[in-house]
Order: C-alpha cells, then structure tokens, then sequence
C-alpha cells in the first residue's frame, strides 16, 4: 500500500478520502487555494500545501503546482476526488511521467470516453445498448437537419464534449431544430471550446439509472449495483437511492453485464459509472461513462459495506479485485441528498457567507454525514456551495426514508440560504414516495417543491408555539436568578402583563401577544387566541397542550432564530428586537438605537454631535421590502453612529449612541 497521497481536491471529498486513508495508515498531503486556508480539508490533512489564488483555474485546476507539491512533499500517489483534475487525460499522463501513481483509470481510457460521440459509437460497437441517433463528423445544418428527420421525434441535441447539463436541448418538430441546434453549438463552444453536436432520439419520461463499476489492472471487471438517480432539476441530481425501486431482478442483471461489458470495452481500471438512460418499458440505452468517484458514491457503499476509496487504493498499487461478482454483499437500501447553500425561491441562486449556525444530524448506524464545513467556515463564491451530505440506510425503502426525513428535520443553518426546506417537499412528494419521478418532472412541476411568495401563512398554533418556547427558552437562562425582577414572565403588579413578541417569518412580521406564566399561556396573533398549557421545554422537544391537543415539537433556538418541527414541515422564525411597525420606539434603548431587523441603511439624517428631541428620526433602513425609520429615544446629543448610507447590518446592531 502507499504510504503517502496527495488529494489534488477540496471540500467534502478531500475530506472523504482523508479519512479513509488515515484507517489504512497513509500519510495525506492536501492542497489549498488562497480562499482554502482554514478549510477542513487543510486541517484534518497531515500537511497542507498552498497551490495559487482562489479560483480554481489558480490552483485546483493547475497540475504544474500539484506536481511540484507532490514531489516536494514525497507524494507516492496522487488521489484527484471529483471534478477539477478528476476526469483530465493531460494530468493522469503527467502524474504517471512524474513517477508518481495516478488513482483513477488510465489516460487511454478516459480518452476514449471523453467525447460522447466516440464514446457512443465504441459502446454500440462493444454490444452495448445506446440510443438511436447521429455522431457523425458532417456538422453542416443541412445533414444535422435530415439527420434530425431521420431519428424522428422528439430528440435531443448535445454537446459532443459537454456535461453537467450544458449543450443540451430537447427538439420536438422539425421547424424547431435549427434555432435550437444553433443556441447549443453557441452554448458548447463558449462552455467547452467546441461546437461539434451528436443528436439522440429523446425517450419521454425516462429514469436515469447508473451502475458502479470496478476494474483492476488485471484484466478485471465487476460492478456493485446501480443508483437510481431520477429526481434530477436542470439535469443536476438531488435524490440518488439504492437499489432503484424501477428495477426488475432481469432487468438489473442485464444492467449490470452490460455495464461490465463497457468497462472491458475501453480497459478500465479502478473506479467508474456507467450511466444508462431507461425508458419506461424498461429498454435501456447507455448514456456515458464518468471516469472518476462519483459524488453519490457512499450509496452504494452503504448498500455493500464496503469502502470505495479504499478499494480505489489498492487498485492503483496494483491489487486484484477484492471481490469475484457474486461475492458482492448487498444490504437494504441507501438514499443520499446534498445540503446545498442555494436559494430555492430564487432559482437555486447559489450563496455565500459564514455559517453562523450549521447542525447536522449525529451520525449513527443509520445516519451518514459527509461534510467539508464545520459551523463558523465560509462557504466561497469561488466553489461549489455543497454544504453537506445526508445519506441513510435501513432495512427497506419506506424506512429509509422515514430516517431521511428524520436527519433533515435536525438540521439547522443560519448564514447562505439552504435548500433544506426544498429537501423536505421533496422527500415527502408523492413522486418520490411512489418511485414514479422520471428525470423531467422536477423541471416540469418545481413550483409543487418550492415555497414561493404566496406559500400558505403558517398554523396560529405554531406560531403561538414558537412564542412560548422563546419565552420559556429565557426563563431558562434566568431560571438560576431568584429575584422575581429578572424572570422573564411578565408579571406586574396586580397580574401578568402580556408581552409583545415580534417574528419575521418569509419577510413578513408578526406580532403575538402572549400573557400568562410557568407554562399556562394565552397567545393572540391578530383576530386568533391559542390557549396553551402544561408547556414544558426540555432537551429540544416543546410538550403542550395546544387548544386542548396534545402536541410534542422539535424546537431549536439559536440567538434571534427559532424552529420548530411537527414531523411533517419546519416553521422557521427569526425574532425581531421589536414591531417595525412601531418606529424605534421597541428597537431602542435610552441612549442606543438598534436596527430592529436585518436591513440596510438608506438614510442618515443627523450627525455626531447634533441635538435631538424624542422622537426625531435619526436613520432610516429598508428591510423586507418597507422603509423603517428610527428614532430617538429621548432628547440628547448624538455621540456616535456607528452606520452609513449603503451599509447592510444584522438585527439588533446598534446604530446610533447618545450621549
């Protein structure tokens, strides 16, 4: 085995091989870009090397400075995870000329599978299914366009060099395919320098179904399963489960040989996928081979019991297969989703930012999480905004995805918008829970999985919920004080008084109304009154008894933010210093003004050192869409302000000070 290897990576996957390599004993060697620094990958390595600037054309995608790293540390091995460098001929090449061993398939392989053009016509050589269609080198309109006539329609046109969804159009009449042939060959040749197109008929409706191939540099070849990777937006995967609920055992066998047969078919050695697309009479037709680890990977891993990286290590020191075809274990079934720092509501925009929150499910015997991020890193603009990923495992199907539901209920982010709550529309959708979802019906009907600005207000009683578990949160905090002044239940002389509580939720603030103490509580949201009784906070759970029902809730507060779980759908709320609404009068103290949620400055309307009278505006923000102005708090002098015109701060920031 080596004794050292350097992963030419970042993130999650770094990470992933990381610890691999650490139970087997070998020494790891991370590289890290200007923006990387203090990424987990660099600390949890047993040395780090810088490469270049933060973009990845700067660094993760230079071999020239990966190289010069791997000898300078005395890297036996150079381990390339996925994307950047994974899937580059060039570099496998130049690894091999330094000496050293690249941990993937062989240049020559990757070659042949690196056009989608020659790759088809080698597979439909081999015996391998593919679908009908054209990959000549003729790319003048006329003979695509009589092609196009040839194969019928719908079909499909695609870049003969591309991936990740780019290049791809679907036609479905003849007097369509010029202007679309046209916006994908521009669209290939500004993605990947070439505008050569292969055309495919287009099969309605289809699964994506990927088998997990193995060979060795002996000459052989197995495969581990497949991955059923349907539920796919913009051709980008965010539900990948084992063993596909689609497949028949006959169909699965078939698979799987054909699978076997394309791996021979180009010499492959180590790690691979072989992607088929499957209609829904079952004809399956091969679609590409990715030469590298895939992203989905501990699917299969969880399903087998076995460790792939490990396996792709002692491949490249030159091990046989561990396992003949008919040893391979298999185990329930597995289903991995990735926690992304994007925006649903906004097109999936991607984010950025400190995770100031990040709680992730414990990992158990049913539970995986694997991560490049801890709660306080940044996720940069410079990379993919992964965040995590969640992959369970349990005897059957329907079980796995209770737990799925389960681990995504306890996670909590604060900082980049997530797409957990995306998650788990998606997780609970009839699409997903029947196995009907073909690769198009994400794209075909994503307003049923996302929010939007007319999502349904929220349940008064779990809006009175969250209130109560806010006041009682404190009331813990202050519980040790025995002096009835610093308890937080309102009491007055005479009687409790009601206290006002003012939540942001969707951009929209609600005020609550909440008397009562010691876990009796009435609760008005508007025209609305809850009654709630026997409340009791404890280790994360909300017991009460809401109207006379029953309930228990997942509750987590951290700072200004508190959510709330039933089992089926999360209700998330961020606490405001005070009601906007009611000027700065709730935001501000006797002699400091305070934003009363995040937003950003437009307006300063007086200077350190001027006199001012109660009630004078002093700032004016703009948050969730309104105008708020702040005011003074008494008459005084300005000492301080501590904002300007154009500045974006966080709830409770102070603004201004007076003397």
């Amino acid at each position: 085995m080596f004794s050292s290897v350097l992963i030419a990576n970042r993130g999650e996957i770094a990470c992933r091989v990381i610890r691999t390599c650490r139970r087997l004993g070998i020494r790891t060697i991370a590289v890290y870009s200007e923006a990387d620094a203090d990424a987990q990958h660099v600390r949890q390595a047993d040395e780090a090397w810088p490469i270049g600037g933060p973009r990845p054309q700067e660094s993760y995608l230079r071999g020239d400075a990966i190289l010069e790293v791997a000898r300078a540390s005395g890297a036996e091995a150079i381990h390339p995870g996925y994307g950047f460098l994974s899937e580059n001929a060039d570099f496998a090449d130049a690894v091999e000329a330094a000496g050293l061993r690249f941990i993937g398939p062989s240049a020559a392989s990757m070659r042949k599978m690196g056009s989608k053009a020659g790759a088809k016509d080698l597979m439909d050589a081999a015996g391998v299914p593919v679908v009908p269609g054209y990959t000549g080198e003729d790319q003048s309109q006329a003979t695509l366009a009589r092609e196009a006539a040839r194969i019928g329609f719908p079909l499909m046109i695609k870049a003969a060099h591309g991936g990740g969804g780019k290049g791809m159009r679907i036609v479905r009449a003849l007097e369509d395919f010029i202007p679309n042939l046209e916006s994908c060959q521009r669209e290939a040749k500004n993605a990947f320098g070439r505008d050569r197109v292969l055309l495919e008929r287009y099969i309605e409706s289809p699964r994506h179904i990927e088998i997990q191939v193995f060979g060795d540099r002996h000459g052989g070849a197995i495969h581990l399963g497949e991955r059923e990777c349907s539920a796919q937006r913009r051709y980008q995967k965010v539900f990948e489960e084992a063993p596909s609920p689609f497949l028949t055992p006959e169909l699965r066998a078939a698979m799987g040989a054909a699978a076997v047969q394309a791996a021979h078919a180009i010499d492959y050695a180590n790690a691979g996928t072989v992607e088929f697309i499957v209609a829904p009479s079952g004809e399956f037709y091969f679609m590409e081979i990715n030469t590298r680890l895939q992203v989905e990977h501990p699917v299969t891993e969880l399903v087998t019991g076995l460790d792939l990286v490990e396996w792709q290590l002692r491949i490249a020191v030159g091990d046989v297969l561990p396992l003949a075809q008919d040893a391979v274990p298999r185990s329930g079934h597995a289903i991995e989703v990735r926690l992304y720092a994007e925006d649903p509501d906004a097109g999936f925009l991607p984010g950025s930012g400190t995770l100031r929150t990040l709680r992730l499910p414990a990992p158990s015997a049913h539970v995986r999480v694997d991560s490049g991020v801890v709660e306080g890193d940044t996720v940069t603009i410079f990379y993919d905004p992964m965040i995590a990923k969640l992959i369970v495992h349990d005897v059957d199907r329907p079980r796995a995805l209770a737990r799925l539901r389960e681990a995504l209920a306890q996670c909590a982010i604060d900082g980049p918008k997530s797409n957990i709550a995306f998650l788990e529309r998606l997780v609970r959708h009839p699409a997903i829970v029947d196995a009907t979802i073909d690769t198009g019906y994400l794209d075909r009907h994503l307003d049923e999985f996302i929010a939007g600005d007319d999502a349904a207000a929220p349940d008064p009683a779990l809006l009175a919920a969250a209130a109560v578990a806010a006041l009682l949160d404190r009331d813990a905090v202050t519980a040790n004080d025995a002096s009835p002044w610093a308890q937080g239940d309102g009491w007055r002389l005479g009687a409790p008084a009601a206290r006002r509580l003012v939540f942001d939720h969707r951009g929209q603030p609600l005020a609550l109304d909440v008397s009562g103490a010691a876990g009796d509580y009435a609760v008005r949201l508007d025209a609305a009154r809850i009654e709630i009784r026997g409340a009791r906070l404890d280790a994360g759970v909300l017991s009460a008894r809401l109207d006379g029902q029953g309930r228990r809730l997942a509750v987590s507060i951290i700072e200004n933010t508190v959510r709330l779980h039933d089992g089926d759908a999360r209700l998330e709320l961020r606490r405001l210093a005070g009601d906007p609404r009611a000027g700065a009068g709730d935001a501000s103290t006797d002699d400091r003004v305070r934003a009363p949620m995040p937003g950003r400055v437009v307006a300063v309307r007086v200077q350190a050192g001027d006199a001012v009278s109660a009630g004078q505006e002093l700032l004016v923000m703009e948050a969730m869409k309104m105008e708020l102005a702040l005011k003074a708090p008494r008459d005084g002098t300005v000492a301080e302000l501590r904002a300007a015109v154009g500045e974006f701060v966080e709830a409770d920031a102070t603004l201004a000070v007076l003397e």
